[in-house]
């Protein structure tokens, strides 16, 4: 199972994340349609030696800084985007919408 505070990054662009909120449905934690990897120390570049390619029905991209949640409440942090959309499996991630503030009185 994939821990809290990993990072992982893309085997088809350059989308980088961080998980925040982990689940058992991200063994199968995918960008661009392609298994996500755990970022190695170094300047590692795994799209060098990778036999993926950006599946055009996942090829929505990323966007840097923002939340994204799947289904059942896991969540990973962007840190640098990509052309590769997320899924858990088949099933897109999506923005984490921000919840209004109370009013003030």
């Amino acid at each position: 199972m994939i821990k809290n505070d990993a990072r992982l990054q893309s085997q088809v662009c350059d989308t980088q994340l961080i998980v925040v909120r982990s689940s058992e449905a991200f063994d199968d934690l995918r960008v661009g349609g392609a298994p996500a990897v755990p970022m190695p120390p170094g300047t590692q570049d795994p799209k060098a030696d990778s036999k993926y390619t950006v599946d055009d029905a996942f090829a929505g991209g990323t966007v840097m800084g923002k939340r994204y949640v799947a289904a059942n409440g896991a969540e990973v942090l962007v840190t640098n985007a990509g052309k590769g959309s997320l899924s858990v499996g088949t099933t897109p991630m999506k923005i984490k919408e921000a919840k209004p503030l109370p009013a003030s009185d």
